[in-house]
């Protein structure tokens, strides 16, 4: 997740705990016995993979769990954390494969803890979510029925919001959040770290062509809430063998719901395709289908999947 609009400070927020004191963390929150601890890829938080000891009383329940402590500018905001973790609960309730969310011991879904640093108190939510098994999809064979699938969970997603009520769903009208693709013209003032080469001029053209192209067709567009983040990373998948023998890949986990706000449904299908072309350009995924434009709607434009560029 990137919750701000400078790359560089959202860096120097990130989160630095060690396994001692995840390890304390999680039992003093949680009240859980940590037994293994795994850091865990992220952008500009910090995750790790939990596993606990069950007590002799207790034989029910997960052992796998994911620590995620948001960096401090996010951990500012804590109504969108929440806003994100009923979303994920929601989705679960309607059978999507996201994580449970797991209470505080005071019964919240996430924490505010302060820790001195030295030199000032700096503060971070934390939040613990069950692990989902699966391998994300840049490390799996892609198949045409498993980006068809993809396609269609991004859509039955989006349609699924729908639905979603919560007092605080007004936060995910993010203004100025450079990851929504409304704002892609924000990106102008970092061209600058391209420096004057053939790629600023590629850059330059693809922005000018989404605020022609694009920009001013948003109001024939239908909006919803976006995930926002569907790449290759935050999709799992788990084989199974079919009747011929080969192994058949399914999605068995969407994880990182950092990113949602309120966008259109072709900014979803964007996102994946980009995302998706990066592993496999044999066709685009089935969203168009299971979400088709109506009378209303132009068809997606060239120009929409462009400008969301993977993070390193």
């Amino acid at each position: 997740m990137s919750s701000g609009d400078d790359p560089q400070s959202q860096a120097l927020a990130k989160p630095t705990f060690s396994d001692i004191q995840v390890s304390a963390l999680v039992e003093s929150v949680f009240g859980l016995k940590v037994s293994t601890i795994q850091p865990l890829p992220s952008y500009d938080d910090q995750n790790f993979h939990v596993c606990i000891s069950r007590s002799r009383d207790s034989t029910d329940g997960p052992t796998e769990y994911v620590l995620k402590i948001n960096n401090t500018e996010s951990s500012k905001n804590p109504d969108l954390i929440e806003v994100q973790n009923h979303i994920i609960m929601f989705l679960n309730a309607a059978g999507f494969p996201t994580a449970s969310v797991c209470h505080t011991k005071g019964d919240s879904t996430a924490s505010l803890i302060s820790i001195d640093s030295g030199s000032e108190i700096k503060s971070y939510l934390v939040r613990l979510l069950t692990y989902l098994p699966g391998r994300p999809i840049a490390e799996s064979p892609i198949s045409p029925q498993l980006l068809y699938e993809i396609g269609r969970l991004a859509a039955q997603l989006d349609k699924t919001l729908e639905k979603f009520h919560h007092p605080k769903l007004s936060c995910l009208h993010r203004e100025n959040f450079i990851w929504n693709l409304k704002n892609v013209p924000l990106l102008e003032k970092y061209l600058y770290a391209l420096g004057q080469n053939r790629n600023q001029e590629i850059v330059e053209q693809v922005i000018q062509l989404f605020k022609e192209e694009v920009m001013t067709k948003l109001s024939l567009f239908r909006e919803c809430i976006n995930h926002g983040d569907l790449n290759d990373h935050n999709i799992l998948v788990e084989s199974s063998k079919a009747a011929s023998g080969d192994a058949v890949y399914q999605v068995s986990g969407i994880l990182d719901f950092d990113d949602m706000s309120y966008g259109y449904y072709v900014f979803e299908v964007a996102i994946t395709i980009t995302y998706m072309m990066i592993e496999r350009s044999s066709r685009p995924p089935a969203h168009a289908r299971s979400t088709p434009s109506t009378d209303r709607e132009p068809q997606p434009c060239r120009g929409t999947p462009t400008p969301r560029i993977p993070r390193g």
